[in-house]
């Protein structure tokens, strides 16, 4: 089985006007240490299949298997734990606290861990040093540009030493050179031996991963079927 194992899963919500599958039987399977891109138009659910593999939503049917444990019924606190201890998250909005320091962000996960000050200070200082901000951690968002920010939202991502790091359009509020700058994080942290599975509409981004994936109307399709004209 591949560390992360999605198995026919299909989700489905209700709206004013009826039912709509955001998941028409999705199966995916991403390999430990592997750059996965997931390639789609907003609204073709692949936000939707992130957040059910980051323990954030619930699949309507099917099977999510982490790291070989089913995790699909985990309890809601249980799933917190896994979120905290195993995944990292990084998203197009950066979702920092704009009240605290670069330092602060990057720290909360840790202070939720019950980790000691001064490992938490050394950790944070490794952190910022390397997405090269160690001259910013005193600074809030606010002063920070929006690469900053996001650099700032990766090394959160990582201080808990996750097994896997999630990306939601981590580039869609930067500008084409700030963007690349974070891709090439992205692929330094690849090649460290991270597994990272990132959702984007930049086919750009496509050729600097492992496998791509191209999800259109629920479905998901590897790219080179899609090119070839599977659809």
């Amino acid at each position: 089985m591949a560390f992360l194992e999605i198995d026919n899963i299909c989700h489905r919500y209700k709206t004013k006007t009826g039912v709509v599958d955001s998941l028409k039987n999705v199966n995916l399977s991403i390999e430990k240490g592997t750059f996965t891109v997931i390639l789609g138009k907003s609204g073709s659910g692949k936000s939707t299949l992130l957040n059910i593999m980051g323990l954030m939503d619930d699949p309507t049917s099917g099977k999510y298997y982490f790291d070989g444990e089913d995790v699909s019924n985990l309890s809601p606190d249980q799933k917190a734990v896994c979120r905290l201890e195993k995944i990292g998250f990084v998203f197009q909005q950066f979702n920092l606290l704009y009240g605290m320091t670069a330092f602060e962000n990057i720290e909360l996960p840790l202070g939720y861990r019950g980790i000691k000050k001064d490992e938490r200070r050394r950790r944070v200082n490794e952190m910022l040093e390397f997405v090269g901000l160690s001259d910013r951690s005193a600074h809030k968002p606010g002063d920070l540009s929006g690469g900053q920010q996001q650099r700032v939202a990766i090394a959160r991502a990582l201080i808990n030493d996750p097994a896997v790091i999630l990306a939601d359009e981590p580039t869609g509020n930067l500008d084409k050179k700030t963007s690349d700058g974070i891709i090439d994080l992205f692929v330094s942290l690849n090649e460290q031996g991270h597994t990272i599975v990132m959702v984007t509409h930049d086919p750009e981004i496509a050729g600097r991963a492992n496998k791509v994936y191209h999800m259109g109307d629920g479905k998901l399709i590897e790219m080179s079927q899609y090119q070839s004209g599977i659809h």
